[in-house]
C-alpha cells in the first residue's frame, strides 16, 4: 500500500492531504484562503472533487475558516467530534487558555484578529463519537482517536504507517516553541499528555502537527 501525504498551508495552518484508496483532508485552514486551496490543488494534480471527506482535528477558528469554501469546491463531507459540531456549523471562535509565557504574547496577537475575522459556518455530515472511529470507508488504511486536552473534542488521525495527525495537541519549532512539546493553548494540558500516552500506545511513530514540522512520536514520550 502506497500512502500520500502531502502537506497543504493554507495560511499558518497546515492541513494535510493523505493520498491511499481515496483522498481525504485534513483540516480547513485560515478564513478566505479558498483561491490559494485551488492553486496548491493545482499544483499537486488532485482534483477538489477527490477529496472523500475533510476530517477535522477540532473546531478552532484557524482550522476551519477555508471549510466552506473547500466543502462548496469539493462537494466532501466535513467529519467532527460532536462537542465542537456547534463551532462549525455557527461559525464560533473560542480561543483556550495559554499554557506559557509565550502563549501570552500569542494571545495579544491573536485574539483580536480572532475578533476583527469571519467566514460562515458550514454544515458537518459526519458527527463523531469519543469511540475510536475506522477511516476504511474513505479509502484511507487508519483510525480516527479522540485526544482532548487542546480541545474538549480533539481527535488524532492515526494511520497505520504510524503517522499521526494531531491537529493542535502538539506543536514543534518557531515561531511558536523551540522543539516539539505543549500546544501554546490547552483546555487541559494534563488529559491533553494522557491523549499523548493514547497514541504513542496506539502505534504513533510520526507526528504531523498542524504548526510546525513533524517529528518523531518518541520525542512526546520523553515529555510525559
Amino acid at each position: 500500500m502506497n500512502t500520500e501525504i502531502l502537506p497543504l498551508p493554507l495560511g499558518p495552518t497546515i492541513c494535510y492531504l493523505i493520498k491511499e484508496e481515496d483522498v481525504i483532508l485534513i483540516d480547513g485552514g485560515w478564513p478566505n484562503r479558498g483561491k490559494e486551496f485551488l492553486k496548491k490543488m493545482r499544483q499537486l494534480s488532485i482534483q477538489p472533487e477527490d477529496i472523500s471527506i475533510i476530517l477535522l482535528t477540532h473546531g478552532h477558528w484557524d482550522h476551519i475558516g477555508s471549510l466552506h469554501e473547500i466543502k462548496a469546491l469539493s462537494g466532501c463531507q466535513v467529519a467532527i467530534n460532536h462537542r465542537e459540531k456547534d463551532w462549525v456549523e455557527q461559525a464560533l471562535k473560542p480561543i483556550p487558555p495559554v499554557t506559557s509565557v509565550w502563549g501570552k504574547v500569542w494571545d495579544v496577537i491573536l485574539r483580536p484578529y480572532a475578533r476583527i475575522t469571519s467566514f460562515p459556518g458550514t454544515s458537518v455530515d459526519v458527527v463523531l463519537e469519543d469511540a475510536e472511529f475506522s477511516m476504511e470507508s474513505y479509502g484511507i488504511h487508519g483510525k480516527v482517536l479522540y485526544t482532548p486536552g487542546h480541545s474538549s473534542g480533539s481527535m488524532s488521525l492515526l494511520l497505520d504507517t504510524g503517522d499521526a495527525f494531531v491537529g493542535d495537541s502538539a506543536m514543534n519549532g518557531l515561531p511558536m516553541r523551540i522543539g516539539p512539546g505543549m500546544p501554546l493553548f490547552a483546555e487541559d494540558p494534563q488529559l491533553l499528555k494522557k491523549s499523548w500516552r493514547l497514541l504513542l500506545d496506539n502505534g504513533a511513530k510520526r507526528i504531523y502537527p498542524a504548526h510546525g514540522k513533524p517529528f518523531e512520536a518518541e520525542a512526546l514520550g520523553r515529555l510525559l
